[in-house]
């Protein structure tokens, strides 16, 4: 086990921000360092974690808050990424009058307890977490160690931010770090519009749900990089995974 910040709320701070992908890219980047990662779906609305499990979902987040027969064990489905971690996910995929009763408030605060105990199962925990509005987003942001705020990289992004920032505030919440997602370049805070911005992280070239994640072992790209950082970033850590060193041509021209 590692001994430094475990789990991390990572809130898109509006819709489309793609927090959901950036989540399932952090947890396979920590995966390919050896560490075995959980994934939580907090977007009860969207329900997006669900897209990247292959085959029948039985049991999942929705049931494990409402149904006292579920057992955690039950609601995890084994990614089967290429890294020598484990990814597991425990995705929502429920119709509406469950999703209701697992939005109340002995739900939420059954989520926080899970969430808590799924730290000492996995080396990390991660949670898709929507704009802070409702029971499950407020108890993400609650029971994580940390909590990460995805922006687009733009005006809009950074207006979008201050809000959150101030949703976050009055329930006594600080975020961690804030990730400029979709940025031009794999840069840091000076290129992009999202001034406050700790890591940015451009664009993947696979923009499909059907061929993520793509950060798993031996993946080089400016992408794979990018996740690298942020992971660094999101848990104060240091990973053991190598990239190619770059050329002096390579490093200018992500300057300039």
């Amino acid at each position: 086990m590692f001994e430094q910040d475990r789990s991390a709320a990572v809130v898109g701070v509006a819709g489309g921000a793609g927090a959901t992908r950036l989540t399932v890219e952090l947890a396979t980047t920590l995966a390919r360092d050896g560490r075995d990662v959980a994934v939580f779906d907090a977007a009860f609305a969207t329900q997006g974690l669900s897209q990247y499990v292959h085959g029948r979902i039985d049991a999942d987040l929705t049931r494990l808050l409402t149904d006292e027969d579920v057992t955690p064990e039950q609601a995890m489905v084994d990614l089967r990424v290429d890294t020598p971690g484990d990814v597991s996910v425990c995705p929502t995929y429920a119709p509406f009058e469950r999703i209701a009763r697992a939005k109340s408030g002995a739900s939420a605060e059954r989520f926080g307890q899970e969430l808590r105990d799924a730290t000492v199962a996995y080396d990390h925990v991660l949670v898709d977490t929507p704009p802070v509005a409702d029971n499950p987003s407020i108890a993400a942001v609650n029971a994580t160690d940390n909590v990460a705020c995805v922006v687009p990289s733009s005006k809009r992004g950074a207006d979008t931010l201050a809000r959150v920032r101030d949703r976050l505030a009055d329930i006594g919440v600080e975020p961690h770090r804030v990730v400029a997602n979709r940025a031009d370049e794999p840069a840091t805070r000076d290129s992009t519009p999202v001034e406050s911005a700790d890591v940015a992280v451009p664009e993947s070239d696979v923009r499909e749900v059907a061929g993520a994640p793509v950060c798993v072992d031996g993946a080089t790209g400016p992408f794979a990089r990018s996740l690298a950082t942020t992971a660094e970033a999101v848990f104060d850590t240091q990973l053991d995974v190598e990239f190619p060193k770059e050329g002096l041509r390579t490093r200018l021209s992500a300057r300039f």
